[in-house]
């Protein structure tokens, strides 16, 4: 990773005010003027480099650190989320969680910078849109959460992930199982001789092997954001990544990351196993199988820091806090809301007046 280095705002030519990284436009824009500016790219990186994940530690005392350009960090004290600002922007509350407990952050040692970024592409007022019709289709949402003005509160947040390659050789053993039947002879209630047909399965020992390449293996590096819901809003397509320019986070907060590598490569190993297992269980020949045991081994281990592009929505309804995530390159959308119970009791006593009503005409 390249070393870092501190550059000047990005500042309208036109008017001065400081011009924003434009999802519709795909460039950066003035908030106030609408002046269109071509992205800097004097000391921009021309490839996206992936690291070898045994040398890690070289590598990383190697590594560029800061943002390239001027940055206030703040921490939660309720999630522990890392929030990455413009030094005018004044943090009330935190973008994840909604607290209002958010401290200036000061670290030892700058983070490491990131090698890429996958620039946002979906416009807010899209995202606005997605999020409307996403609440309008849950029928067991209460009402008020329906009306009320939550798309106000969205922000766009660049979320660090750490992402892996690596080729997988597995080696399997198991005992297939072959069913065959035979006849067999029983008497009935009625004192009666009947035959019939039992399963039986004839166990034979097997083995074989399966080899994958995993191409980035996303691995969120957040303490911010529900995990399970990044997840769901997967993929995301990281061929488009682009090298990492501080134009592209001008005016957009960013999460700094809380999983280091170090956790990443153990997170992203167990995704590997678990996809390695899940193919050698389909391989495994027979009718069924037990007793399957896999050996992977892995090489040409590759790792990059990244960060990719989310919309995020925190809001507070009666005492819970909600989570709604939606991917700034596909528009897939995840969250957590609350439920009316008056529409689940109506709808458990509808299911049971129905339930009578056909068992009446069944009789």
């Amino acid at each position: 990773m390249a070393d870092a280095v501190a550059r000047e705002k990005f500042h309208c030519p036109n008017c001065g005010s400081d011009a924003r990284w434009s999802a519709s436009e795909h460039l950066l824009v003035c908030p106030y003027c609408g002046t269109k500016i071509e992205t800097p790219a004097e000391g921009v990186k021309q490839s996206v480099i992936e690291y070898d994940l045994r040398s890690s530690m070289e590598v990383l005392a190697k590594a560029g650190r800061g943002w390239q350009a001027e940055k206030q960090s703040v921490k939660c004290q309720s999630c522990q989320a890392v929030t990455v600002l413009d030094p005018k922007v004044a943090a009330q509350n935190c973008p994840f969680c909604g607290s209002a407990q958010i401290v200036p952050y000061e670290q030892t040692e700058r983070p490491i910078s990131p090698e890429s970024v996958l620039p946002f592409t979906l416009p807010e007022q899209t995202v606005r849109d997605t999020v409307r019709q996403w609440y309008g289709s849950r029928w067991f949402a209460p009402n008020r959460l329906k009306t009320a003005g939550l798309t106000d509160t969205i922000q766009g947040v660049y979320i660090p992930y750490w992402t892996f390659d690596a080729r997988a050789d597995s080696d399997w053993t198991a005992l297939s199982g072959y069913h065959y039947y035979e006849t067999e002879t029983y008497t009935d209630s009625n004192g009666r001789s009947q035959t019939r047909q039992v399963q039986k399965t004839r166990w034979v020992p097997s083995s074989g092997s399966e080899s994958h390449f995993f191409d980035d293996v996303l691995v969120p590096a957040s303490r911010g954001l529900d995990k399970d819901l990044l997840f769901e809003v997967e993929p995301f397509h990281t061929k488009k990544l682009e090298p990492y320019a501080a134009s592209y986070v001008a005016g957009w907060l960013v999460e700094q990351y809380q999983i280091d590598l170090a956790s990443a490569a153990v997170g992203a190993r167990v995704r590997m196993d678990q996809f390695m297992t899940s193919q050698c269980d389909e391989a495994v020949p027979g009718d069924t199988h037990r007793n399957l045991n896999v050996e992977t081994t892995y090489s040409a281990e590759t790792f990059k820091h990244t960060l990719l592009p989310i919309w995020l929505l925190t809001y507070t309804y009666g005492s819970k806090s909600y989570q709604l995530v939606v991917n700034g390159q596909t528009g897939t959308i995840a969250g957590h809301r609350p439920y009316s119970a008056w529409k689940i009791l109506f709808a458990v006593f509808g299911g049971l007046i129905l339930a009578a009503i056909i068992y009446a005409f069944a009789r």
